[in-house]
């Protein structure tokens, strides 16, 4: 399949408007006051996105939505990276909204509205392995009671629902047995705890202890919850490869404005050419990453029961991509690159927590391997 890389015009004005948004609503100076002030995000800045209609990106617009595609959402999600803006987007915007508008949720309309925000309870150790999910659902009468734990939940502690993968048959390991269930954040047993992850956003270790859940909270099928969650988290996975590619750009513009500026022996030390070197690396690193990612959203608007591929590759790519563009950042900035006082230590954390959010490199290598027949 081959599918154009350019954008349209539709996808250049929402790139441009959401630069200018961001730049005033939202610059790295609102994380370290978010930071500082102990909040996991803005919610004036939330609602302010779902005014623009941002929520409402990967929605039909019956349910308020635009429809723009899964590549928009990662217009969107880039140019949030690019400036670290905190927000619940991914969960909400992309994993959620894409789990209920394929189960034909009657939720739509309010993630579209900003009034429900969402997180992903999937993972339960300390890498990313959905299969292994072992949190119980056993049936009782007609409902489910759900007992476990779920760790490493982004925006866990300050969601109004939950999409919990829990098993209701098989054994830990078995991708069959497995069900998707919606429930309100604020049903009796269920048990958030704050995590403080260096990034300063919000992840929390989520604790279930007899939740009740009704067949009405059921997302799919009964013991194929990862059919009903497999799209959202490749488009969750597209989403924060995005990210971390506007993050790679946000931290290589610091970098190469400061080449440009910083004297040694009389030059700036931008002319040194060991440091072009580097910068020449690190940009052509960023435009490869750049096309990866273009690539991975247009697959997964033209025909996502084949993207797993092509989203590997790019949150693979992605992930290299930033902690390589942080590195040379903090490198080529010297002592002050790691001072808090300096945005560039920002950059590197949130680069650290995207790259094990929904798999790790060696993950997506895997996966990329796998289907390769390697």
């Amino acid at each position: 399949m081959t599918l154009s890389l350019v954008p349209s015009e539709d996808e250049t004005m929402l790139r441009d408007a959401a630069r200018s948004f961001l730049a005033e609503a939202s610059p790295v100076s609102s994380l370290r006051r978010n930071r500082d002030r102990g909040i996991p995000y803005d919610t004036e800045l939330w609602s302010q996105m779902a005014q623009l209609g941002w929520t409402g990106v990967l929605l039909p617009e019956e349910a308020g939505g635009s429809d723009m595609g899964h590549r928009a959402a990662g217009i969107l999600a880039e140019e949030m990276g690019e400036v670290l803006a905190a927000s619940p987007f991914l969960s909400t915007a992309v994993i959620a909204a894409t789990a209920l508008r394929q189960a034909g949720s009657d939720r739509l309309s309010q993630i579209a509205e900003g009034a429900v925000t969402y997180a992903l309870a999937i993972d339960e150790k300390a890498k990313f392995s959905p299969q292994a999910s072992a949190l119980q659902a056993v049936r009782q009468g007609n409902s489910y009671r759900l007992s476990g734990r779920k760790c490493f939940v982004a925006d866990g502690s300050s969601a109004k629902r939950l999409l919990v993968l829990a098993r209701t048959s098989g054994s830990a390991g078995e991708a069959e047995g497995l069900t998707l269930f919606d429930i309100d954040a604020a049903r009796a047993g269920v048990t958030p705890q704050r995590s403080n992850t260096v990034d300063s956003r919000d992840h929390a270790t989520l604790i279930f202890e007899d939740v009740e859940a009704t067949g009405a909270d059921i997302l799919g099928d009964i013991d194929n919850g990862m059919a009903a969650i497999h799209t959202a988290l490749n488009a969750g996975q597209a989403g924060m490869a995005a990210e971390l590619l506007g993050l790679t750009s946000g931290a290589f513009s610091m970098t190469a404005g400061y080449l440009r500026e910083r004297k040694q022996f009389g030059r700036t030390i931008g002319s040194f050419q060991a440091l072009q070197h580097r910068a020449a690396h690190l940009w052509a690193q960023i435009e490869i990453t750049a096309s990866a990612v273009a690539n991975a959203g247009r697959v997964l608007d033209e025909s996502p029961d084949e993207a797993d591929l092509a989203v590997s590759v790019a949150k693979a790519h992605a992930t290299q991509t930033a902690q390589l563009a942080v590195r040379e950042g903090v490198q080529m900035h010297g002592g002050i690159g790691m001072t808090d006082e300096f945005d560039m230590g920002f950059y590197m954390k949130r680069a650290r927590v995207g790259a094990e959010w929904l798999g790790d490199y060696g993950y997506h290598a895997a996966r990329v391997a796998s289907a390769r027949g390697i």
